[in-house]
């Protein structure tokens, strides 16, 4: 697998061949990182943790003609919260398990989801709170899209 953080509304994304398994840990970087090192401003100090996003498996459907399915492990440290996002025209298959998760669609009200439980999100979904509720443990979540070839996975919306 390969690690990908997820902060500040950039998913970094390393280019998977179809059909091509990835391994990693699901671990943040260790205080080497560079924010570990550099004096905390006030606005940085007081945000919460941010999810990890390790992807697992990404393959062309071979019946659904111009679409792939991607998976991956979402981890969301204690007290972790997702900037309000999107997943552009992806089908999201949400499934936790491991921790409790609150999740929130625009026009929705908030749900909380444990262990074993899931959720879908439709095409242009605005996704406006995802975070991990626990001060104290993880939460993971698998994650699945179905979305077109090299589509981008995650736009957080923009700093207003």
């Amino acid at each position: 697998m390969i690690g990908m953080r997820i902060a500040g509304g950039v998913l970094v994304v390393a280019t998977l061949a179809v059909a091509t398994a990835c391994a990693a840990s699901d671990q943040p970087a260790p205080a080497t990182a560079p924010s570990a090192t550099a004096a905390p401003s006030a606005t940085a100090a007081s945000q919460p943790p941010t999810e990890t996003f390790t992807p697992l498996l990404q393959q062309a459907l071979p019946n659904v003609q111009g679409k792939t399915f991607t998976s991956a492990i979402v981890t969301l440290p204690p007290g972790a919260r997702a900037a309000p996002h999107r997943h552009g025209d992806a089908f999201v298959y949400a499934y936790v398990l491991e921790g409790t998760v609150r999740s929130q669609l625009e026009g929705q009200p908030a749900s909380t989801f444990n262990t074993g439980q899931n959720w879908v999100e439709q095409p242009g979904a605005h996704h406006i709170l995802t975070e991990n509720t626990s001060s104290t443990a993880r939460a993971r979540l698998l994650v699945v899209f179905v979305a077109d070839p090299g589509a981008q996975l995650k736009t957080d919306d923009p700093h207003q």
